[in-house]
């Protein structure tokens, strides 16, 4: 697998998520003004899983898939790894919203005030979570391009 192959899948289950996160944000946007205060961590209740693909992830796609792009049957697996991925990617966003918020009712909201040792766990509880983003959006990439020609 190319580098640039990976990359192009990495972008692809980054425009899927894209996509479904703007199903999930007029949702969200609605179920606050029908009922204002309702709590949640800014992504609503769930992942919102959107398997239609916008231009550029119908581009990305042909690009992975080239003539194999209209088989069915790697068509519902793509769409398999795609609906596992946004669910994970939203338990991954969840996970960052739930530390910043912890760590900011602790600490207060002004990084400037904050200790060095304070400035420190704040940067590695980040890291960790983006780095656990990264390697899991790595293997969703390869599980997609495990079903190329």
């Amino acid at each position: 697998m190319t580098r640039e192959l990976q990359e192009c899948a990495v972008e692809f289950l980054r425009e899927a998520v894209y996509r479904s996160r703007a199903s999930q944000a007029f949702t969200t946007a609605v179920r606050q003004a029908q009922q204002p205060g309702a709590g949640n961590c800014g992504l609503g209740e769930r992942a919102a899983v959107v398997l239609d693909l916008s231009e550029r992830g119908r581009a990305l796609f042909e690009r992975l898939f080239g003539s194999g792009a209209n088989d069915e049957a790697r068509l519902a697996r793509v769409q398999g790894v795609l609906r596992d991925w946004i669910g994970r990617q939203d338990a991954l966003d969840r996970k960052r919203n739930h530390f910043l918020k912890a760590f900011r009712q602790q600490h207060g909201f002004d990084r400037t005030r904050y200790t060095a040792d304070e400035l420190r766990d704040y940067d590695a509880g980040l890291a960790a979570i983006n780095a656990d983003e990264d390697r899991a959006r790595a293997q969703a990439a390869e599980l997609l391009l495990a079903d190329r020609d």
